[in-house]
């Protein structure tokens, strides 16, 4: 799948169950793990885990099989690995904590998708 195509399907399933401060990074000039990180926030533990399982959901339903994800029922921040796409969803303290926006600040991010995801 088109990793464009990828990135709607995800900001759409961060949407749909209400994630907050959803932020796409490319990182595709800072290294080769992957081209694009998206970081969004949830209210809860609960709530990081059903937006973790309803990206997964969804973006298997378009065909996707998710390399993996790391975090489970009672964490604060659980990462879905779509090869070129990985998504951070962390509960606001653990994502204030660790900074990924800054520590990748110098990566572009994707004007366009931030503006839709709002």
């Amino acid at each position: 799948m088109e990793t464009e195509n990828l990135k709607n399907i995800v900001i759409k399933a961060l949407e749909d169950l209400k994630a907050k401060d959803i932020s796409i990074l490319d990182v595709s000039e800072r290294t080769s793990v992957t081209d694009y990180m998206i970081i969004a926030s949830g209210n809860s533990t609960r709530h990081v885990k059903s937006i973790a399982d309803n990206v997964i959901t969804e973006v298997k339903a378009n065909g996707v099989r998710p390399f993996g994800s790391e975090g489970g029922d009672a964490s604060d921040w659980i990462l879905v690995d779509l090869g070129d796409l990985v998504v951070h969803i962390m509960l606001p303290a653990a994502r204030e904590f660790y900074d990924l926006e800054r520590f990748w600040r110098d990566a572009p991010a994707d004007q366009n998708l931030i503006q839709q995801a709002h």
